[in-house]
């Protein structure tokens, strides 16, 4: 998993993590071109585009209705239920999973204001993220925020089976923003959200969302 601090934003509208990515594509497609190698240069370049797309990071404007919490994450809502036990919380909750596939922009954002009270990261396994069992074995990065008003929620990035690299740059202790980007899963995956029990949901099974602009319900 990359933990390092999410950096200021690009002149180009694209997550700094794929920066990377785009000029190792960018080189291949130069020197393939460069010795005169076309198909495999032209081939190169249509991969070179679709790094430069996936990576796309557009600016979206927040809702700011008051105790709104928004989605962290682009994706179709595949699961929405109550839980009498929780692995983040002694307390039943709401759990709303939202996937992600390799089409939807995958920067991650705070659904809402608050504290991180901490950042759990499990190890495991790379199995189909739309599985439900994927919260429980595969790996993935939790936080665990506090608001202002004192209730707490988690939120769960998860691998899946192509996406294999997390990117999480919440700190403990850290003061986070509703909207801000705080990460993302790089090439598809998931992302559940744990809520209080007495959350008031906003959002129906098959719903799709954007991160930092639809609202996902409304904490009491």
């Amino acid at each position: 998993m990359d933990n390092s601090k999410w950096p200021a934003r690009a002149i180009l509208p694209v997550a700094q993590p794929g920066l990377k990515f785009i000029f190792i594509t960018i080189l291949i497609t130069g020197m393939l071109f460069y010795f005169g190698w076309s198909i495999f240069a032209w081939i190169s370049l249509a991969v070179t585009l679709f790094v430069c797309w996936f990576f796309r990071d557009p600016d979206r404007e927040v809702p700011q209705e008051e105790k709104s919490l928004i989605s962290p994450a682009d994706g179709k809502v595949i699961i929405v239920e109550k839980q009498e036990k929780c692995e983040y919380f002694s307390d039943p909750c709401i759990k709303v999973s939202i996937f992600m596939n390799v089409f939807n922009v995958h920067v991650n954002r705070v659904p809402f204001d608050g504290k991180v009270q901490k950042v759990l990261y499990h190890p495991g396994k790379f199995m189909n993220a739309s599985f439900d069992k994927a919260s429980i074995h595969n790996e993935r990065n939790a936080i665990i925020i506090k608001t202002a008003g004192d209730a707490s929620f988690a939120v769960v990035q998860i691998a899946g089976l192509i996406a294999r690299r997390i990117v999480n740059c919440a700190k403990e202790g850290e003061m986070l923003k509703k909207g801000d980007r705080y990460g993302m899963i790089q090439f598809g995956s998931r992302l559940d959200l744990y809520l209080p029990f007495d959350f008031d949901v906003a959002v129906s099974l098959g719903e799709k969302t954007k991160a930092g602009s639809t609202i996902i319900g409304y904490l009491k």
